[in-house]
Order: structure tokens, then sequence, then C-alpha cells
């Protein structure tokens, strides 16, 4: 399987960070396009400490924990719209957006995209492919509603950055990895099943 993967400035790193990780030890995935918004690196740098400005697939890959001569990850700069995930007769199963931010999600919504993110989520729509679009931002406002809505009726999927907790998550990793393992499932890559609900009933505490 060959995906794209896009990380834009919102709040929410560590999603990508582990979504990738995740990918890469699947099994399922032998290639991800990756792509980063401008501000993805500022972002980058203040919830995790890590320095990913002026990216390259060695950088992502020590950043991952990927042995260096991985070919795993294949970067692509935000402007270059002759990538291979700005055409559709690249076929690849599909798009994962995050973080994504509210610009990027109105830029796609609009169909006025301006760049390698906005253009290959657009190819995916088109070319009625998956598109999980994990949008990080609180409270949402009626823009924001309404631009979610328009790519639902279009053929994303819209998965929120909400944690979930009847898994009783003791760390932070623990909540990341419940919505890390929700993204995999949109695409059937198999994963942990520990956060998986198994329909047991609760007794009284």
């Amino acid at each position: 399987m060959e995906l794209t993967l896009g990380i834009t400035g919102a709040s929410g790193t560590v999603y990508a960070y582990r979504t990738l990780q995740m990918l890469a030890a699947s099994g399922a995935v032998e290639t991800v396009h990756l792509i980063m918004s401008g501000t993805a690196a500022t972002v980058a740098q203040v919830e995790m400490g890590v320095n990913l400005r002026d990216p390259n697939a060695d950088k992502i890959n020590r950043w991952l924990g990927l042995p260096a001569d991985s070919k795993f990850i294949r970067f692509w700069r935000l402007d270059n719209l002759a990538a291979k995930p700005s055409s559709g007769s690249h076929k690849q199963a599909g798009m994962i957006i995050v973080p994504c931010s509210m610009g990027t999600l109105g830029a796609i919504a609009s169909g006025a995209g301006t760049n390698l993110i906005h253009r290959a989520a657009d190819v995916c729509l088109k070319e009625s492919r998956r598109l999980v679009i994990v949008p990080r931002e609180t409270p949402y406002n009626a823009i924001h509603l309404e631009n979610m809505l328009k790519l639902s009726r279009s053929g994303a999927k819209i998965l929120p950055a909400s944690p979930a907790f009847y898994h009783r998550p003791q760390t932070i990793g623990e909540l990341v990895d419940h919505l890390c393992f929700r993204i995999l499932d949109q695409f059937d890559i198999p994963h942990s099943k520990n956060t998986v609900w198994t329909g047991e009933e609760v007794g009284e505490v």
C-alpha cells in the first residue's frame, strides 16, 4: 500500500509522529509520501522539541527512529506541484492529513488550493480515494463546521482529534495511540487491539 500524509501547523504533531511510526511498523504500507506545511516545523519544535526545519528524508527518518537508509518516507516540498501525489494518474490508497489546521481544511473545502497538501487532497476527492482529515481545533465556529460538512459530503472522512477514555488510558501516549489506531482503521491497516471495545458490560465500581 502507498499513502500520502500531510502535516499542517495545527497543534498535535505527536499524532502525525505516532501515525507515521505505526504505518512503518504495520507491514501493510510500503511508501508514505510526506508533505509538511510551512508552520508544521514551528509547531513540532514547540510541542516535541524536534527541529524539522529544512526537512529531508534523512532528518524525518531520524525523527521517527527509522534506519538512516530507509526508503519508507518519500519527502516532497510543499511548493512542488509536480510531485507524485499531485496527479490522479499516480495510484495510491489515499491520504491522511494529521493534524489538519482550519486554514488547510478551508482551502480544500473551497477547491482553491495553493500548495501540494491542498492539491493531493483534491486529487483523492476527485479520484474517489480515501481522504482522512484529522482536524485539531476547539471550539469549532460555524465556518469550520460547514467546511467539514462540505468535505464529508464530498467523500472525505472527518476524524477529529478527540480522545476516548473507555480503555482507561494511564498516559498521554495511550491517548495518542488510540486516536492513531482509529486513523489506521480507515485503511484497514493492522495495529494493536489493546484499545478495541470488546462489548463486555462494565460492572459497578
